[in-house]
């Protein structure tokens, strides 16, 4: 079975103070001004599933279309950008002496020093759209580094004022980043994290808990009940730790069970789970789900998940094509979700059909679960080669079915 439940020592412990401060319920309130920077950007939908729950034996399933998010078709649009305005506050505010407004960000003061800021990251793809999207709107310079898996169509797509290839995994594009912004002064925006680098990537999660705090305001407002169950797709694990560290604190540990989900070719979690601490794992086959191919969890994530995630799973190959397959062939509004994207319903199609793995989670009847569309096909080549159709015939069946 290949689903290990929390045993480890700290599983139910609370959050410490500043956990709650990144991820509890005050955290989307932090956000909410700095993401204003981009005008007053749209809810992105949450979807009620109830063919696929009634196929299930569940009481609901509800996905959040991350996809849609910002025109820049990931959950991720949240983290890198949020980050990077925070940061770079603090930098025009050591530079002019005085505090300074969020909505001054923009001003001429602010762009005239955002010349001489160049911001980098690590990425496989979204987290460096978002820190270049951020850093377009300030006006800083960015400089992305990708590793050797990642499509060019997804480079193309990061929108970076320069892009830095580095062959091999994505653990090693991460330090050659690293490496590079300490070499040369740049502000380095990285999504995971290690001893001594922790608070950047918080910053970053924490700009994720805005999704969250809109999927359960959308369920209360439908009256459709509170989630009993999550399941988040997680590479190094920061989407994963923040969503589960902000349902906890506003659900509950007892009314929430959490389910981290993985590809079974890079499952870092998962692994440091089984040996009950963090552990790297070693590359094998590259994994159709990019986004999630890391090899080494997150530092700040891991102290998260082990707290709160009540179980770690993998999905194969094939289990997440199948996903996306489901996805866009559903009826009434047909969700274009990549590989990646589609890894958390992966996850519950797989847990769903074997016995012992409902029983271990409780899945039955009375469940209602929560999924996270992360993002929309970032290579439509590949996507259209597993679904069949392109990602914007898919689009298209949703905007006929919405407008009917």
């Amino acid at each position: 079975m290949n689903l290990i439940l929390n045993s480890l020592p700290r599983f139910g412990e609370p959050l410490t103070a500043i956990e709650r401060a990144f991820v509890g319920k005050e955290a989307p309130r932090q956000v909410g001004p700095f993401l204003s920077l981009w005008g007053k950007p749209d809810e992105t939908p949450l979807l009620s599933l109830t063919e696929l729950a009634s196929q299930l034996g569940l009481g609901g399933v509800f996905i959040k279309d991350e996809g849609l998010r910002l025109g820049l078709g990931s959950f991720k649009s949240l983290g890198g950008a949020y980050a990077l305005m925070v940061l770079f506050r603090r930098l025009l505010e050591g530079h002019l002496g005085r505090k300074v407004q969020i909505r001054q960000l923009l001003s001429p003061a602010a762009r005239e020093f955002s010349s001489s800021v160049t911001v980098c990251c690590a990425t496989d793809g979204n987290h460096g759209k978002s820190v270049a999207a951020g850093a377009r709107l300030l006006g800083c310079r960015s400089v992305i580094f990708i590793h050797g898996g990642v499509s060019q169509s997804r480079a193309e797509a990061i929108g970076a004022d320069e892009i830095v290839r580095v062959e091999g995994s994505y653990d090693l594009s991460v330090s050659e980043a690293e490496r590079v912004s300490a070499e040369r002064g740049w502000l380095l925006v990285s999504d995971t994290s290690w001893p001594g680098y922790e608070e950047i990537p918080a910053l970053v999660g924490q700009g994720y808990t805005v999704l969250a705090e809109e999927a359960l305001r959308q369920i209360e407002e439908r009256c459709l009940g509170t989630p009993s169950h999550v399941f988040l797709q997680a590479g190094v694990g920061g989407f994963a730790s923040s969503i589960a560290g902000y349902l906890t604190e506003r659900l509950g540990k007892n009314r929430i069970k959490i389910v981290v989900v993985e590809p079974d070719r890079a499952a870092c979690l998962f692994d440091s789970a089984r040996a009950g601490g963090i552990v790297t794992v070693t590359p094998t086959e590259p994994t159709i789900m990019a986004m999630l191919e890391c090899y080494r969890p997150s530092l700040v994530a891991w102290r998260l998940l082990e707290k709160v995630a009540d179980g770690f799973m993998t999905v194969t190959e094939e289990q997440a094509m199948e996903a996306m397959r489901r996805l866009a062939d559903r009826s009434g509004t047909p969700v274009v979700a990549g590989e990646s994207g589609a890894a958390g319903l992966a996850g519950l199609l797989v847990a769903a059909a074997d016995q012992k793995m409902r029983d271990a989670l409780d899945l039955d009847s009375d469940s209602r679960v929560l999924l996270i569309n992360t993002e929309t096909a970032t290579d439509p080549a590949s996507y259209e080669k597993i679904v069949g159709r392109s990602p914007a015939a898919v689009a298209a069946g949703r905007a006929t079915s919405v407008s009917s």
